[in-house]
């Protein structure tokens, strides 16, 4: 597995987060200060021979935030679990703000907030009574409960909606009452599952906006998932997961970097002739992506009258691009993550039992 490793300087929890130690855990346990907010250890989920989660390492530091970026069903939604104590790791271990997932549930989840995929607000509330309902399951004082539901709302841009129903919210509004809800008892850790799924453009430009003020005025580690590539731009670093295996880690600049060269792509009456024909007369390895032919070259302008002339198989159109987060999961995995997506989902259509068990 590749990795680019960047020593980042991070702050520690919140204010205001229940504790007793300076580290903002009981008693000084947990992580120190300085020590990761997110410890994983070759971790492993299986259902029944279905591997999901095939040995995954990573650290978080505090602060930070970290994006797993993965096509559906490469094993992200499953890994959130495990760290969130909803599901039992196989084999391995995690460590969430210094607690251990397993043997220390609890203590871990006081210190987390959560945001699904799914919407797991009642409707038949107020957004207020949404956000109380969630401080007494959580045992936010009752003096405070009042002001941080009033400083949640605010955070979110939904305190002139306070009163209003959540069945009458549109899915950009309770996805923002779900990050505020995430947040109301000070966790050190929010996790974030595929937080604009399902959501149009403008409005997840909106959430990644109110996210982005979280991070200005929250000290915390945000740990998300996307299969997004924009919304992979906005962390401090990212794991692309595969099939359940992380296979690279590193910042975004540091990863397109590691690619190095322009993407081209040609689109050919026959693409097998054209991968052969590269091949032979330029030595280069050209695979098909989303029904065209694309390879990497240096200087992908200069390159191109050359193809024309000496490639041998009539080109219909040529492209040249920038290094790219999806040409990185192209170099590390051998496809575009829209084709993993349409792999997966193919063989899982195939397949209900797989499909069901598969996150």
């Amino acid at each position: 597995m590749a990795r680019f490793r960047v020593t980042r300087a991070g702050g520690g929890g919140l204010a205001g987060s229940e504790g007793g130690g300076e580290d903002g855990t009981e008693g000084g346990r947990g992580a120190g200060a300085g020590a990761p907010a997110i410890q994983v250890s070759d971790l492993v989920r299986r259902y029944g021979q279905l591997e999901a989660v095939r040995g995954v390492t990573f650290a978080v530091g505090p602060g930070e935030t970290f994006g797993f970026l993965g096509p559906n069903g490469a094993g992200k939604s499953t890994t959130i679990s495990m760290l969130c104590t909803l599901l039992r790791p196989t084999s391995g271990s995690a460590r969430v703000a210094g607690f251990d997932v397993v043997t220390e549930r609890a203590e871990v989840r006081k210190r987390i907030g959560l945001v699904f995929q799914d919407t797991t607000l009642d409707d038949y509330l107020t957004a207020q009574e949404n956000l109380r309902f969630h401080a007494e399951l959580y045992g936010v004082p009752r003096g405070l409960t009042g002001s941080r539901i009033a400083d949640v709302l605010r955070m979110v841009g939904l305190m002139d909606r306070r009163d209003g129903l959540v069945r009458t919210f549109s899915g950009g509004m309770k996805r923002r009452l779900e990050i505020a809800r995430g947040l109301l008892h000070s966790p050190r850790v929010l996790f974030l599952d595929e937080p604009t799924v399902g959501l149009d453009p403008q409005t997840r430009a909106h959430i990644w906006g109110y996210i982005e003020e979280l991070r200005q005025r929250e000290a915390i580690t945000m740990f998300l998932t996307t299969h997004y590539m924009d919304e992979a731009e906005h962390c401090d670093r990212i794991a692309i997961i595969d099939e359940g295996r992380v296979v690279v880690e590193g910042t975004p600049e540091e990863l397109k970097a590691s690619v190095g060269q322009d993407r081209v792509q040609i689109a050919t009456g026959d693409n097998a002739a054209a991968i052969a024909a590269l091949a032979r007369r330029f030595s280069l390895d050209g695979t098909v992506s989303e029904g065209s032919v694309a390879f990497y070259v240096p200087r992908g302008e200069t390159f191109v009258p050359r193809l024309f002339a000496e490639l041998g198989v009539p080109i219909n159109s040529v492209s040249i691009t920038r290094p790219t987060l999806d040409d990185v999961f192209m170099t590390y995995t051998g496809r575009t993550i829209r084709d993993a997506e349409a792999s997966d989902s193919e063989r899982l259509a195939a397949n209900p039992w797989l499909r069901a068990r598969r996150r």
